[in-house]
């Protein structure tokens, strides 16, 4: 008995550890097949179909990488990937110091309907991006608007919020409302894994509020910092929704090629140019990839500068 019972421990051991190791492949196969399906898939569908091209006579032909010569000589492309640049300049900076600044603000503990404040941060957020171009344009409206009204029953002219000169501010104003409340609860969250030691010791040592979030939670706060600039890149460099639902209000000021995402699904879609549309979508990409890793880098160096 005992013999069978010292023997037989042993291999039910190996038997367990053997379930156990297949069980991680088990959970990530749902995973890995949606990612095959629905991310891979179509990006090598979109890679064949960048290659060839559709002629009147003839029809589809293999023609290499003349799409991509074509496309990066482009004026319309490089305009869009320029405006979406100046777009990112421009709002991601003051998207991700309000976020910051609300996020201290509710750490600090000093404000009143705390829960209350951060909801109501945040619910743009929930908003879809859709409503969101569609309430705003309706608020920046040249005739119908609020702010036109008022200025009228004032006898001023109108704020001209869809001119040419003041489109990318709209546009900035819109995303930022929609997404501050998002990248503030990133950041929100970085700072509630402090530990509340180190508050402790820096206000022992005489330190005040403005010194501790100097000091211990902006340091912190690098990495969430980081990933929401990230986040940034990529849906700046995509801006699409926004531009598209306004053109219709500000057609002589939104082309239909006014940002690079915008310019793909016109040829997609209106042109009927599917295969020069995979490749701007492509060459889109590679802009993200790189600006991603160029923000990569530049924090990389600073922190060990």
């Amino acid at each position: 008995m005992m013999t069978a019972t010292t023997a037989a421990s042993p291999k039910g051991r190996r038997g367990g550890a053997r379930r156990r190791r297949s069980a991680g492949p088990l959970f990530v196969a749902p995973f890995m097949a949606l990612f095959l399906l629905l991310f891979l898939a179509p990006l090598g569908y979109a890679a064949y179909l960048s290659l060839f091209q559709e002629r009147l006579i003839g029809g589809t032909a293999f023609v290499g990488l003349d799409n991509y010569v074509r496309a990066l000589g482009d004026p319309q492309l490089i305009h869009g990937v320029v405006r979406v640049a100046l777009f990112f300049v421009i709002q991601v900076p003051l998207m991700l110091l309000l976020a910051l600044l609300f996020a201290l603000a509710l750490d600090s503990g000093l404000l009143r309907f705390a829960k209350v404040i951060r909801l109501g941060i945040f619910v743009p957020y929930a908003v879809p991006s859709v409503v969101a171009a569609l309430m705003w344009g309706y608020l920046y409206g040249p005739d119908f608007g609020p702010f036109a009204q008022l200025s009228h029953d004032l006898h001023l002219p109108a704020p001209a919020f869809l001119s040419d000169g003041w489109m990318l501010g709209s546009l900035s104003n819109i995303v930022t409302w929609e997404f501050v409340g998002y990248n503030m609860i990133i950041l929100y969250a970085a700072l509630r894994t402090v530990p509340e030691e180190l508050y402790e010791a820096a206000a022992m040592d005489g330190a005040g509020a403005w010194r501790i979030a100097w000091s211990i939670k902006l340091p912190a706060l690098r990495p969430a910092l980081m990933l929401t600039l990230l986040f940034s890149v990529i849906g700046s460099f995509q801006l699409f929704n926004e531009p598209k639902l306004l053109m219709t209000i500000a057609p002589d000021v939104i082309s239909s090629s006014y940002t690079a995402n915008l310019y793909a699904y016109t040829l997609a879609f209106t042109g009927q140019q599917v295969n020069y549309a995979a490749t701007v979508s492509f060459l889109l990409g590679l802009v993200i990839v790189i600006v991603s890793y160029a923000v990569l880098l530049t924090a990389n160096r600073r922190r060990t500068s």
